[in-house]
């Protein structure tokens, strides 16, 4: 394994540390840009990202970009992505700058303000997808067209590909469909993605992660059936019984903890940043010490979830009458598995730990696993020049998210992918997915710059 600090030299840059922001004219492109998607509802289910497509591939059009380098499709009329390609020197592989389009649901009534209504306010912008992923989308537009502008030539071709229904899978989504249909049109060496943000802790920039790997998605069914019967008359062997005792005894079950190249610089690296008893825990944890890492564990969610395979029920369903012994009782259990598990393994460890025979477990979705993203040299070195020269005193974290995206279909077809943004988040406070999500105003712009400066390092 590569260590990561023969990454940390840092090389000569166009960037300094005061211009941390694009030039105005930009900043408003990149603002007007990030607006437009916003206010488009492409919500998964309620929604459609084709109108998004559309308009991106208009602009691009009106700036200069030929027909033939634009495809605007996709499996269905509602579901499409628009990729671009900017011609280089054609000296390496093309760069493949990928978001999605498509959104998590919002409610009108779940949020303070108008979920699909673009408003800055108390320095943030407000607005499904301001965080997930349309601040990355806009911004990939906005960068392309400063560098058709510049005369930017790179030495590789630059693709960007804005795709659907990353946030719903399944026969719709972008990716998975592109690679199946188009592939010659997303080719490429490697992948930027998101997955990796900037870590803010009370205000203070303490880390820029990148994204290498990610765990696999799988949902599991747990089913009783029953022959019911009359509720004035219970009896021992009730449906819901069964699985409320499958579940209870799921709640206290752990998966075994450990570690992965990835993980390990993880923890390696957060050791340096924290302070005291949790800092030397951390230490620990990265050399393997199973101790430590039972205490992380039990502090901190997200990184309990970095150490194990984790499964957890997420809905219920059951009986079919508030006056009679239910026919049938059910549960979703989703699990996100470690990269080194896999999911017969998981089904195994369910029905060991379900423990009656009454309680049936199967695999509803299992999205497949994909092997983590290579610690590429050039990726890294690049990564860590800019994060330090834009916020001295960060580092760079690699890391391994717990969650998915798209970056598993392309690391499965062999595109290696790295989770990059440059947009810093309080740790404590992610609002993608829920109520209200924002983005810092200055983070959006810092994250243009980085994303300006990164892909151009790479493909000069």
């Amino acid at each position: 394994m590569l260590k990561l600090s023969s990454f940390l030299l840092l090389g000569s840059l166009s960037l300094t540390a005061a211009s941390l922001l694009p030039p105005e004219e930009d900043q408003q492109l990149a603002r007007e840009i990030y607006k437009e998607m916003i206010e488009s509802k492409s919500g998964f289910s309620t929604g459609s990202t084709t109108p998004i497509a559309e308009a991106v591939a208009a602009r691009l059009k009106a700036a200069g970009f030929p027909d033939s380098d634009i495809f605007v499709g996709g499996a269905i009329a509602t579901k499409y992505n628009v990729v671009v390609r900017y011609h280089g020197r054609g000296a390496q592989k093309p760069i493949l700058l990928l978001a999605h389009t498509d959104v998590v649901e919002a409610k009108r009534e779940d949020w303070t303000v108008d979920p699909f209504t673009f408003l800055e306010k108390d320095g943030y912008f407000y607005g499904r997808g301001t965080s997930d992923d349309k601040a990355q989308a806009a911004i990939w537009v906005a960068n392309l067209l400063r560098y058709k502008r510049e005369g930017f030539r790179p030495d590789r071709d630059l693709i960007v590909a804005l795709t659907a229904d990353e946030e719903g899978g399944g026969p719709y989504n972008g990716v998975d469909w592109l690679l199946k249909n188009k592939r010659s049109l997303i080719d490429a060496d490697f992948a930027l993605n998101e997955g990796g943000r900037g870590e803010m802790v009370n205000g203070k920039r303490i880390a820029n992660d990148i994204g290498l790997a990610e765990k696999t998605y799988a949902d599991f069914r747990l089913e009783v059936r029953n022959k019911g019967g009359h509720s004035s008359r219970p009896v021992p062997d009730n449906a819901i019984y069964h699985l409320a005792g499958a579940l209870y005894r799921l709640s206290n079950f752990s998966f075994p903890m450990q570690l992965n190249n990835v993980t390990r610089a993880y923890f390696s690296q957060m050791a340096k940043i924290e302070h005291g008893p949790f800092a030397a825990d951390l230490a620990q944890v990265a050399a393997g010490n199973q101790q430590a890492m039972a205490r992380i564990a039990a502090q901190n969610p997200g990184m309990n979830s970095m150490l194990r395979t984790t499964c957890v029920a997420t809905q219920l369903e059951g009986g079919h009458a508030p006056n009679a012994l239910p026919q049938l009782a059910a549960a979703n259990v989703n699990c996100r598995i470690f990269p080194d598990d896999n999911v017969d393994y998981v089904l195994a460890t369910l029905k060991k730990v379900v423990a009656d025979d009454q309680v049936v477990v199967t695999i509803k979705v299992d999205e497949g696993k994909a092997p983590p993203s290579p610690m590429r040299p050039d990726v890294m070195k690049a990564f860590s020049q800019i994060t330090d020269t834009m916020w001295p005193g960060v580092i760079t974290l690699p890391s391994m998210a717990t969650g998915a995206s798209d970056g598993r279909y392309l690391r499965e077809a062999g595109i290696p992918t790295y989770g990059v943004q440059g947009f810093f988040m309080d740790r404590d406070d992610v609002r993608a997915h829920g109520r209200d999500e924002r983005m810092a105003v200055p983070s959006f712009y810092e994250g243009q710059t980085f994303l300006y400066e990164l892909v151009k390092k790479l493909s000069e």
